[in-house]
């Protein structure tokens, strides 16, 4: 989305990543207005569920409110609770290490890869062999004493995890994999999507998601039972159809019909907003290949990436600027950029959690910075934000 008012370079604004409304969004939601079914039951919250299962390939899906209350429910599902460890990724939005700590678990912060700057499968592997012992038919932490239970890679920025060597360890030491998808949906890992590598996955449809239906998230799994719990969880923990009988303490993390709406047509849009991300993506990557000290991102053989935030790396001891004076010089032009998220151990609540060798992340913290990629970024507008970077003095 471009705002020209003249052809002055100060003009324009170019946002980082907002939501591309297209296709049956306006037909739907009206529907909903229509025929007053807005609120958290109706036809349109069903059909979400459905479809995104059927896309992603799992058997079940489990629409909530938020990818944090997704998060939440698919741990309390799992049956993490307090005093429990649950391995995850340090560079990443808080909201996996804030869900963990919901249910009184502790996250165990596992640094990035250097490569594709994805949760370090060495490390996970390294953690669970050297740094836990088996007791009692359990895993522990020799440090802390506390049980491993589960492990929540962050798929980041569209790019799948390397998950198999994850994969091989959880079911060794007997771990629930929980993906957090959010970044991801549509992307592909040795062919699978991911939302099917683990035991659960959890999606976000917030705004500056790859699809939005305004805010909300999606449980997905194939474990009947567990869709049954999460369901169950979500809606108030209701024990009778008509009476208002509750047996546990329930959520209202329930998605409105009026959202699920929106995220049915923005579902159907899918494949082909995934098609301009890479387009975009491809466009910077031959861009910076000539910009020293600029490194774009980086997809593995193995995988297949969304590009849903591009990101580039900026080393300041090659290129005239380090990341955040770039940040502000692409402001003055009316750029939108912003840094990736401050590494979760440096994050005051959760600096007495364990962090595990994380200097990749730290890195990748002070040099990243994600560029405009909305869905509708015009090609001219992508050009000018490529031209500013290759000469930032100009």
């Amino acid at each position: 989305m471009t705002i020209p008012s003249d052809k002055s370079p100060t003009a324009r604004f170019i946002p980082l990543c907002v939501p591309e409304i297209q296709g049956n969004a306006w037909a739907y939601v009206k529907e909903c207005l229509d025929t007053n079914w807005v609120s958290s039951v109706g036809s349109y919250v069903d059909r979400f569920e459905r479809d995104l299962a059927e896309y992603v390939g799992t058997r079940y899906a489990v629409a909530t409110v938020n990818g944090t209350s997704a998060l939440h429910t698919a741990l309390l599902v799992a049956g993490i609770g307090p005093d429990d460890e649950v391995l995850t990724s340090t560079l990443t939005f808080i909201a996996p290490a804030n869900a963990i700590r919901y249910v009184g678990a502790w996250p165990v912060f596992i640094d990035a890869d250097p490569h594709y700057w994805q949760m370090d499968p060495e490390k996970v592997v390294r953690f669970l062999d050297e740094e836990c012992v088996r007791r009692d038919g359990s895993l522990y932490n020799k440090t802390t004493h506390r049980p491993v239970k589960a492990i929540l890679p962050v798929h980041l920025l569209g790019h799948p995890v390397d998950m198999d060597p994850i994969r091989d360890a959880a079911e060794r030491y007997g771990l629930v994999i929980i993906e957090d998808a959010t970044e991801s949906l549509g992307a592909t890992y040795k062919g699978r999507m991911t939302g099917t590598l683990g035991h659960m996955a959890c999606f976000s449809f917030n705004g500056n998601k790859v699809i939005t239906s305004g805010g909300g998230g999606m449980i997905v799994t194939d474990r009947e039972d567990w869709a049954t719990r999460a369901k169950y969880l979500t809606t108030q923990a209701k024990d009778d159809p008509i009476e208002y009988v509750h047996h546990e303490i329930g959520y209202n993390y329930r998605l409105p019909n009026l959202l699920a709406a929106l995220g049915v047509a923005q579902l159907e849009c899918l494949d082909e907003y995934l098609r301009v991300k890479r387009r975009i993506a491809a466009t910077y990557a031959e861009a910076f290949a000539r910009v020293p000290g600029i490194t774009g991102m980086s997809q593995a053989e193995w995988a297949g990436s969304i590009f849903w935030m591009y990101t580039v790396l900026v080393d300041a001891e090659r290129y005239p600027l380090n990341s955040r004076q770039l940040l502000r010089r692409l402001g003055e032009r009316g750029i939108q950029s912003r840094p990736l998220w401050q590494p979760i151990h440096l994050s005051r609540p959760h600096r007495s959690a364990t962090a595990y060798r994380c200097s990749v992340s730290e890195t990748l913290f002070r040099q990243a910075l994600s560029l405009p990629c909305s869905v509708g970024l015009s090609r001219e507008d992508q050009q000018f934000v490529c031209e500013i970077i290759a000469n930032p003095g100009g």
